[in-house]
This record gives C-alpha cells, sequence and structure tokens, in this order.
C-alpha cells in the first residue's frame, strides 16, 4: 500500500523506543504465559507448543490477509511467536533431553538458515521491506526462530552458565546497550543490528519472566503466573495505545 507521498507501507511498525519497549514486555509475557499453560496448569510442554503453535499460524494468516499495518494484530502474532517460543525450546531442551546447550546450538542454526534463506531469496532482510506475502512469511519464520533461540539462551546463561536470573538480565541489557552504541557511533549494518536487537531482548524477556515467576530457592519472586501475565498483557494494551504506533516506510522505486 502507498501514502501520499508515494511511500509503500510496511507491515510492520516503525523501529522506535516504543517498539523496543513493548517488544520487551512482549517477550517477559511468553515467558511468563507459556509457563502457565505448561507448568502451572500442567498441560506439558508438547501440548503446550501444540496450542500456542496453532494460535501463532492462525495469526500469522491473519497477518497476512490483512492489507494494512494494524497494531495489535502484528503485537498478538509477537507474543504468539513469543509463547510458542517458549513452549518449544523447553521441550527441546528438557523433553528431547538435548539440554541447553544443545537446544541454544540448534535454534542458532535453525535462526542464521532462516535469515540466509530469506536474504538468498528475496534479497533483503531489512524490516522495511516486509510487504507482501512471501517477505511476511520470511520475517514471521525468522521471528519464531529467534524467539525459541533466545528462551534456550535465556535458560543457558540463568542456569548452565550461573549467572541466574538478574545476572543474565544484566548481561543481556549491557549486550543491548552494545548495540544502541554500535547503532549511533558505527556504520555497522542497521539491518544486522536490528536482528541482533530482536534476538537479545528475547533472552531478556525470558530471564525477567523466570525472575517473577520461578520458585524463591531458585532465584526468583515466586510470583503467580497468573498474575504476572495479566499484569503484562495490560501493559502492553496501554503500551500500544499510548505510544506512536505507525508502520514503516519504503522508498517508492523508480
Amino acid at each position: 500500500m502507498n501514502d501520499a507521498t508515494g511511500n509503500t507501507i510496511a507491515k510492520v511498525p516503525a523501529v522506535t523506543a516504543g517498539f523496543w519497549l513493548i517488544k520487551i514486555a512482549a517477550t517477559t509475557l511468553g515467558e511468563t504465559g507459556g509457563d502457565a499453560v505448561t507448568m502451572s496448569m500442567g498441560l506439558g510442554y508438547l501440548v503446550g507448543t501444540a496450542i500456542f503453535a496453532v494460535i501463532f499460524a492462525v495469526a500469522v494468516a491473519w497477518q497476512i490477509r490483512a492489507r494494512d499495518f494494524h497494531p495489535f494484530l502484528y503485537w498478538t502474532t509477537v507474543v504468539a511467536s513469543t509463547t510458542v517460543g517458549t513452549t518449544l525450546a523447553d521441550f527441546a531442551d528438557r523433553s528431547l533431553g538435548i539440554g541447553y546447550t544443545g537446544g541454544a546450538s540448534l535454534l542458532l542454526a535453525l535462526l542464521l538458515a532462516s535469515l540466509w534463506l530469506w536474504r538468498r531469496t528475496l534479497g533483503s532482510v531489512s524490516v522495511e521491506s516486509v510487504g507482501d506475502t512471501p517477505s511476511e512469511l520470511f520475517y514471521w519464520m525468522t521471528v519464531m526462530f529467534s524467539q525459541t533461540l533466545g528462551t534456550a539462551l535465556g535458560d543457558w546463561f540463568s542456569d548452565t552458565a550461573g549467572f541466574g536470573y538478574l545476572g543474565s538480565a544484566v548481561v543481556f541489557g549491557v549486550a543491548l546497550l552494545a548495540v544502541w552504541f554500535l547503532h549511533l557511533r558505527t556504520q555497522v549494518s542497521k539491518t544486522a543490528l536490528f536482528w541482533a536487537a530482536f534476538i537479545l531482548t528475547r533472552p531478556l524477556g525470558a530471564v525477567v519472566g523466570d525472575f517473577l515467576d520461578k520458585p524463591v530457592a531458585q532465584g526468583g519472586l515466586a510470583l503467580s503466573r497468573y498474575s504476572a501475565s495479566a499484569v503484562l498483557l495490560v501493559a502492553i494494551v496501554a503500551m500500544i495505545v499510548l505510544l506512536p504506533q505507525k508502520p514503516a516506510r519504503i522508498a517508492a522505486r523508480a
């Protein structure tokens, strides 16, 4: 779709400070919401993954069918991707027995393969190029892999590497600040930095979510997963309403 200035309007939001605030809250909700279904409800990782995979598939189909950018639809799809990412990573790491290191390595390979195939097929992995069905399919596949990888990375740092939930939050927070510095002061590809930040916000949200709902003996606050998820959902809705949510724009080709 084109606006009055002749620019093509993408079906994803412009990348602003508000975008990153909502993204972090959405990834935290994905952790608490996924855990609420698989652990608090006792449905297990496989059933939880199946439930959220269906929700994610429906949301992606709805997103692709939409002709314009719709903030609530977009963020619903992001939340769906992060919940299925949580349960899928937990299933791979724990139920399949490959551990956090194996799970993170496998998911990193899938994410890199998704980005490589996207670039090779369409020529760009820039978010601002997401405006037709092929680019949207690649975009949401990459998002899902990044969300799943983020869960595994968060678990690896907090458990295997021994940083704990708060220590891991500091690690990922510092990493995000480093990406921001590179964005401001260097000529490093903005597309590469976007995906680096997009990936890093997921483990940050994962460890914050774990800190909120895991038992005190494990370093958490032992808050109700249902209550934490409800508060996060209200916060996300409020930010979508109050913070600017405009679609990214692509300069029209000559």
